[in-house]
């Protein structure tokens, strides 16, 4: 099984012609009935492009194909790139309980209000939540700053109340990044 999916929504005859060739292409396919769409798993999977005559509501990985015939290596191209675009917005885009940080943009955001972060901020953020434990200041200097000797150790907790400052006007949370004896989490 690959990791990418192509969702073939109540277009048949689309997804005939792409049965006869699937063994030459990069993803599987499966075909759902109108109707069937909120019922089956596949919206929930990460790597799917749902393929369809008309704009579904709700879904973000769609190719519409409102002209028919289309030449189909072009067809082919394009679920490409679009798979392609998927698993670069899921590589750049980290999750962060109700916020999201893009590490592209440097951007952190929530349903309402984005911020803008430097490249440290978002690498502090990045690698305190990929951390299984707190981090401590001494993790922080070797891992985001790059140093293995000691740096004056309130650089990084001065960088740390400077992020929290500015998450909380924005968002208005004061408990983003926590700090314990242990070191810093984020929720």
């Amino acid at each position: 099984m690959n990791n990418q999916t192509l969702v073939i929504y109540d277009f048949n005859v689309l997804y005939e012609i792409l049965k006869e060739i699937e063994k030459n292409l990069s993803f599987d396919l499966i075909k759902i009935k109108k109707n069937m769409l909120m019922r089956e798993n596949i919206i929930n999977q990460d790597n799917f492009l749902i393929i369809s005559k008309k704009k579904i509501n709700n879904i973000n990985n769609q190719l519409i194909i409102s002209q028919f015939p289309v030449e189909l290596t072009k067809l082919i191209e394009n679920i490409n790139i679009n798979f392609l675009k998927n698993i670069y917005n899921q590589q750049s885009e980290i999750n962060l309980g109700s916020y999201k940080l893009n590490l592209n943009s440097r951007k952190i955001f929530n349903k309402f209000k984005v911020l803008d972060l430097t490249e440290r901020e978002a690498n502090i953020i990045f690698f305190i939540k990929k951390s299984k434990k707190p981090v401590n200041v001494s993790e922080l200097q070797k891992e985001v700053w790059g140093h293995n000797l000691k740096l004056e150790t309130h650089t990084v907790e001065t960088h740390i109340y400077r992020l929290r400052k500015k998450i909380n006007n924005v968002f208005n949370d004061n408990n983003f990044i926590k700090s314990s004896r242990s070191g810093y989490t984020i929720k």
